[in-house]
Formats: C-alpha cells, structure tokens, sequence
C-alpha cells in the first residue's frame, strides 16, 4: 500500500505511517493541483491539512485511492460527493483539539476575571495602576455553558475544580437526562438568569445565530462576562457592544468574530474586551495529536483493522455499495430534514421503520445514517459520523428503535422515521423515485411528494385561495427563485402544509414576514448545504 503526505506532517505522525511494513510513505508538499492530479493516481491513501485540495477533477482520476485522512475537523477541502461515489473513505480528526479549546477557554475566563491583557499592557507602558485591575474570583460563582459536547463537558470538568457551579443549556439533551457531570441543565432563559459566566460551545446554526442578542442580553444578571470560542456570529457583536457600554456585561472574551480578522468590529475599540485571533486548537500538542491520529486511522482502514471517524459512506463491496448508497442518502436526509423540522428540542427516541427490497440487506449502515442525519444539525461541524453516531445518541439518552416490514403505507419500498421530542412525535417517511431522487411522501398525517435537496421552506397554513401567490410574491421580491413546490392537506379549508424548494437561501427577514401573514399557522426552513 501506498500513502502520500502531501500537507505538512509531525514527525510523530510520520513515524506512525513509515513503522508499518506493509505502507510506503511518500513526503510532497506544496504540490500544484496539475501535478497532484498526476500524483495522486499511483496511491492508496492520502494525508492531508487544510492546503491540498481534492477536488472532483483531481479525485475523479484517483483510481487507486482508498482512503482520505484529513489531519483536522473540517472537510471542506475535500468533494465527499465524488468521494463517495469512487467509495473512497474519508476520515476526520474531530476529538484532536477539545483539551485545547477547552483550555483555551478557561484561559479566557481567567484573563478576564483578573485583567491580565490590560494590566499587561498598562504596566508595559510604565504605569503602575493596581487599584485599576480590581479583578473578581470564578469560586462561588455560577458558569453558564450554552452547548454540552466534547469541548463543553471538559470545560465543566475543570471549572468544576475551581469551585464554580455550572448551569447547562443544551436543547438536544433530554431535559430528564441526568449528566454524568455535576451540573444543572436548564433552559436558555434560565441560564441568562443565573450566570455569572456564559461560554459559548456550540455550532452555528440558523437557530443559533445571534443566540445572544439586545433581547438575551437584557435577560442577564448585571456585570455578567460572555466568553465564546466556538464560532462567529453566535453572538451579535453589535448588541454585545450596547451590553458593555450600557454596564450590563461586565466585559467579553472572544476567540471568534462575525467576520475574520474582525478589523471594523466596534468591540476592538473596548478596553472590557478581550480579543485573540481565532486560537482555540493553535497548540503544539493539538496539531500533533491530529498528525498521529490520522495517520493511525489512515493505517488502519487501509489493513483492514477498521474505519474510526469517517465522515462519507461506511465501507462496503462494490455490488452492495452500488445498491445501498441512494438508500444511504435518503436516510440521512430524512433525519436531517425531521430534526429540522421538529425542532429536535428534548430528542428522546429515533424509530426507524423499512420495508421493501432494501431489508434484504444488512441495515446498519442506513440505521447509522439516519441517527448521523438526525444529530448533524445539533452538535458542531463535523462533530457526528458514521462511526460515533450512535454512541453519542447513547451518551445522549436517545433510544434507537430498528424494524422491517413486508409494506409501509402506500410505498413497497421506503423509510420511516419517527422521533420524540418532549411529548411531540414527528413522523416523516420517504422513498426513491426515478434515477434515485430522494423524496419525502409522508410528513406526520399529511401525504407530500417534495425533493429533499437544497433549501426547503415548510409552511403549516390555512387552506384558502391566494396564500402560495402571496407566498412567491414575498420570495420573488427577494429574488428568492422557487424551484419546486409540493401542497399536501387532509380535507379542503383545513391547515394543509406546503413546502417549497428555492434556488437561494431565504433570508430571515422575509421568514419572519412569513410567519406573520394571516393564515400562515406555522413556518420553518430546513437546509443541507
């Protein structure tokens, strides 16, 4: 087998790749994506940072390639679509920089709570102003974690430590799901409420923009300090501003920004602020526990030890790949699309139900990507895959209920999925149509035949004449171009549901218009990009 390092590698990574006899492992970097086009062909794996890109013409030639292992989280760099339809696995790094970021954070709230940065600063410019560093202890004090994955949970392990009580929002943990740490969960409004501290932990998402915001701000205890090394755009700098100005938010800590460098945010120009550039996994030990992770992963699926953290389509031969991989696809969008959906908020149990031709095959590949569909849109980029999906379920208190059936409704072949959430259950089913469209055919009591792709609006609404012409007026006006459109409903004059495919992404604004026309019940938009 041969594996080609075309990213800078440690040197620890690199021995773990050399030490096998049965690997020869070439070093190019920096290689021209001509030249690596040509490269690539004579090689069974590949290792790789953020620099190379296997884009679908360079992968497209790649006949031999087996296996991608990307030495870090994101996989942007990398055409997973093409990826997988050449059945080439492609595997992430995600745990290699938690202690980090955590780290990173604690170092934040440290610096904040003492004033380190600006009392490094002043004494630098020969000023010796004590009684102007007044700082406060953490002990005592009650920390806010918004966001209970990897990074936040080892957060609280160490904050734990100092004495602080620590308060949980996290909306995909079951609220009677006692976590193994001592912390209290509760919901977002509570943890404003109550914090002294609020450190940020979770994905950007449509929900999770400008999460703290003028409205979640006023909430808060006074001289609360906000710390996030998560992601930009959590929370809104503009308003976080007004907090600190106003004396309402003590200070910040922020390792990210709406915007990278953040050179015209106005919290530069606040001595309360602490800023750095985007530091949270800039470790040596971070960069080097990815090199030898993934050089371990890479080895391993290529000897056929197993698969750890892959991020595209499990390993299966070429005859059953061919048939499972559009069932795959529909899987996984179906649990993306009812998590969105349903809100997902209290996720207690995920039953899938299959019928048709599909149970003749071995299932736990569609089963684990219907839970990675489900989760995907609650926990950070590329936290969830194939391999962890279900053991993160499990951590979550989520139940996963598997069954087969000879029909399913009016379709021979589809899946079914049902989640609870709380003491709501959402019901979606779907199907293949055609050239292996995946479609959805069922959601709850409502029939429905909608294309599962792009950007979706969902709109619960009053059957009555106008409201889809009043609906793509709003759209149009926005130069939002519809692409397809499917109505379901039960009797005429009831609530029906209508969804809606566009071309562009829907901006906010014109959903919060939506939602407030007069026969519109309910309106919610669910995307895969």
């Amino acid at each position: 087998m041969k594996v080609l390092v075309s990213d800078k590698l440690g040197e620890k990574g690199l021995a773990v790749l050399k030490k096998e006899k049965k690997i020869t492992c070439d070093v190019k970097t920096g290689m021209k994506p001509d030249e690596l086009k040509e490269v690539i062909k004579g090689y069974d794996g590949i290792v790789i940072r953020s620099s190379t890109k296997l884009t679908k013409d360079i992968l497209e030639g790649a006949n031999n390639l087996k296996v991608i292992g990307r030495a870090g989280v994101g996989v942007d760099n990398v055409d997973l679509e093409t990826a997988s339809k050449k059945g080439i696995i492609v595997m992430n790094t995600p745990g290699g920089n938690t202690v980090s970021t955590c780290e990173h954070t604690i170092a934040m709230i440290m610096a904040l709570s003492r004033n380190i940065p600006q009392a490094d600063a002043s004494l630098r410019k020969k000023e010796w102003k004590r009684s102007q560093f007044l700082g406060t202890e953490v002990y005592g004090k009650t920390l806010g974690i918004v966001g209970f994955g990897r990074i936040g949970k080892e957060v609280a392990k160490r904050m734990l430590s100092f004495g602080m009580k620590i308060i949980v929002y996290d909306p995909f943990i079951s609220p009677d799901t006692s976590p193994q740490l001592e912390v209290e969960v509760v919901d977002i409004n509570e943890l404003c409420k109550r914090s002294d501290y609020i450190t940020v932990h979770t994905p950007k998402t449509a929900e999770t923009k400008y999460l703290f915001k003028k409205e979640t701000f006023a909430l808060m205890k006074d001289s609360v300090r906000i710390i996030n090394c998560a992601r930009g755009g959590i929370v809104s700098e503009a308003d976080l501003y007004e907090a600190i100005k106003s004396g309402k938010v003590k200070g910040a800590a922020l390792d990210v920004f709406e915007t990278e460098p953040p050179y015209e945010s106005p919290l530069l120009s606040l001595d309360q602020v602490i800023v750095v550039p985007h530091l949270g996994a800039s470790t040596e030990e971070a960069q080097e526990n990815v090199g030898i992770a993934v050089a371990e992963q890479v080895v391993d699926a290529l000897l056929g030890r197993g698969i750890k953290n892959a991020v595209n389509l499990p390993s299966f031969d070429p005859d059953t790949m061919n048939v499972l991989r559009p069932w795959v696809h529909l899987s996984e969008r179906l649990g993306t699309f009812v998590t969105q959906f349903s809100g997902g908020e209290g996720l207690k149990r995920i039953s899938i139900k299959y019928s048709g031709e599909v149970t003749n095959f071995q299932l736990s590949a569609l089963t684990l990507s219907v839970i990675k569909g489900v989760l995907a849109p609650m926990l950070e980029d590329n936290e969830i895959n194939y391999v962890n999906a279900p053991i993160i379920a499990k951590e979550r208190g989520i139940e996963v209920i598997e069954s087969k059936s000879s029909q399913l409704g009016d379709f021979s072949n589809a899946i079914a999925i049902e989640i609870q959430t709380g003491i709501k259950v959402t019901t979606v089913v779907g199907t293949l149509f055609g050239n292996n469209s995946p479609r959805i055919v069922r959601i709850n009591d409502y029939h429905i035949d909608a294309v599962l792709e792009g950007v979706m609006l969902c709109i619960h609404n009053q059957d009555i004449p106008g409201m889809v012409g009043e609906i793509g007026t709003m759209l149009g006006t926005s130069n939002v171009n519809i692409a397809e459109m499917s109505l379901g409903r039960k009797k005429e004059g009831d609530v029906a549901i209508t969804i809606i495919n566009t071309d562009q992404v829907i901006p906010n604004e014109i959903l919060e218009k939506i939602k407030k026309l007069k026969n519109i019940v309910g309106a919610i938009v669910v995307s895969f990009s």
